[in-house]
């Protein structure tokens, strides 16, 4: 799965990254984003590609509240096509979530041990995630939200835990966000656990535990 991660860029250095428009204008150093917070995603915005901030819990356009969110900060690739949460985003608004790094936990008796995971190279991860627009029948606002696929572990992650967030290499950015491509086959051969990327993974303080907590220091390897 994935629970939580790090954007630690500037919204204006991911734009360029992806030839993207800031629409964001977010200055980054998040270091524990967690699901409920806004991050930074990148859309497909007819011609041309946009960074925008979404929320983390993906609520579908016919939900009746934005509990459901709770449940939804994950997709299983193996469902998505098919979950009625999901199904629509996958077929119409995929978008790509750019991550400096992820955490993950590993059970040691009584306690969770964090560990970190980030490319070697210190490039973004770029996971696949799926976006939707929900009208709060309350207020009337719009809410932005998203949800992050994931897939098996591939083995440097299995270590850690059987699932890990799919990660698009960037020959697959394009398609992913192409919104003429609707084929659930061909999507679902881009949802496949990755070995091409050079991930280290190393273990930090239990800072990262609590949401309340960030700050560079909950990415520092644990002494």
């Amino acid at each position: 799965m994935c629970g939580r991660f790090t954007q630690q860029r500037p919204t204006s250095e991911l734009a360029e990254i992806f030839a993207a428009q800031d629409l964001a204008d977010d200055p980054g150093g998040h270091f524990n984003v967690a699901p409920t917070d806004e991050a930074a995603v990148v859309v497909q915005r007819e011609d041309r590609r946009a960074v925008l901030r979404f929320r983390w819990g993906l609520i579908p356009h016919w939900a009746e509240s934005a509990r459901i969110a709770a449940r939804t900060f994950n997709a299983r690739a193996e469902t998505v096509a098919s979950m009625p949460a999901f199904r629509d985003a996958f077929r119409q608004r995929r978008c790509l979530v750019p991550v400096d790094s992820f955490y993950e936990w590993r059970r040691d008796g009584d306690a969770r041990r964090p560990y970190r995971i980030v490319r070697e190279d210190g490039a973004p991860l770029v996971l696949a995630g799926l976006w939707a627009g929900w009208r709060d029948p309350g207020t009337g606002e719009v809410r932005r939200t998203f949800t992050i696929v994931t897939t098996e572990a591939n083995e440097r992650v299995r270590s850690l835990h059987d699932r890990m967030p799919v990660i698009l290499p960037p020959r697959s950015w394009t398609a992913w966000l192409d919104v003429v491509r609707t084929d659930p086959g061909e999507l679902g051969g881009l949802l496949v656990p990755s070995d091409d990327e050079p991930l280290a993974i190393y273990a930090v303080a239990p800072l990262v535990n609590n949401v309340r907590n960030d700050g560079p220091e909950l990415v520092a390897p644990l002494a």
